[in-house]
């Protein structure tokens, strides 16, 4: 169970996967939120059903379209999230929505560098952008010094595939499109910490692990940990105090 203190918190790609297992814990964190925020590209979809039975037992969450590649569907799940917290921040993004191409050096091509980098990189920098008015309000409302995911923070769901010093599982698996778009959202995840630091929120890339999800097990070998324990060890470390930079579902500090 979670042990977050904040009041509302905001998960992109939350129909499946990771996604949807962080808006199960969060909706069990200890002090009731009172805002969970699911998106997904089409809420009304296949493969919504989990998210919706969800729904119906708590109040609190709310399901809301988001298409992290569609900059005016991302300017309007801003504006909804906007009117229903009424005049209050948002505490915590979470920019989890990614997808993998499985296309070698050889395979890849320029469609699928373009879709995979839009989705993975430029959407997090895109929904950042819109919810930053909503994260800067939360972070001047919140007594707590420093910076925390109780006060204001933006996650991005990056990838120890997208560290260049460790290039994690490369025998196993070259992704190429999917390993650059991680790269690049590690440095966005820099910047985002520069500039925004100074307002009070922090920036985190986090590395949720091999996971078994559809994208985690896309590959031949099976993903050695279970989404509940990714997911577990993520809110657990998130709900502590730490510097952000780049870390892994553990809160093991990562090269970049």
């Amino acid at each position: 169970m979670a042990g977050l203190n904040l009041c509302s918190v905001l998960v992109t790609g939350a129909k499946q996967g990771i996604g949807l297992e962080l808006v199960k814990q969060l909706l069990g964190n200890s002090k009731p939120l009172e805002w969970v925020f699911a998106t997904c590209r089409d809420a009304a979809g296949e493969r919504m059903q989990e998210l919706h039975k969800l729904e119906a037992k708590h109040p609190n969450l709310v399901i809301i379209a988001l298409d992290v590649t569609d900059p005016a569907s991302i300017k309007a799940a801003a504006a909804r999230v906007e009117a229903l917290l009424k005049g209050s921040g948002l505490n915590l993004l979470i920019n989890n929505s990614g997808i993998v191409k499985l296309n070698t050096l050889e395979s890849e091509t320029p469609e699928d560098m373009a879709l995979v980098y839009v989705t993975n990189m430029t959407g997090p920098l895109l929904v950042s952008q819109a919810f930053l008015p909503l994260l800067k309000q939360a972070a001047q409302e919140s007594r707590q010094p420093g910076l925390s995911c109780s006060k204001a923070a933006i996650i991005n769901m990056s990838s120890e595939g997208g560290s260049i010093q460790n290039v994690c599982g490369w025998r196993t698996i070259q992704i190429i499109s999917y390993r650059c778009s991680k790269a690049a959202l590690n440095m966005l995840t820099k910047c985002q910490a520069l500039g925004y630091g100074g307002d009070g929120i922090l920036s985190v890339a986090v590395h949720p692990g091999w996971v078994q999800t559809d994208m985690g097990n896309s590959s031949c070998v099976q993903a050695p940990l279970t989404v509940e324990a990714s997911v577990r060890g993520m809110l657990h470390m998130l709900s502590e105090k730490h510097n952000g930079g780049f870390v892994n579902w553990k809160g093991e500090v990562l090269p970049w």
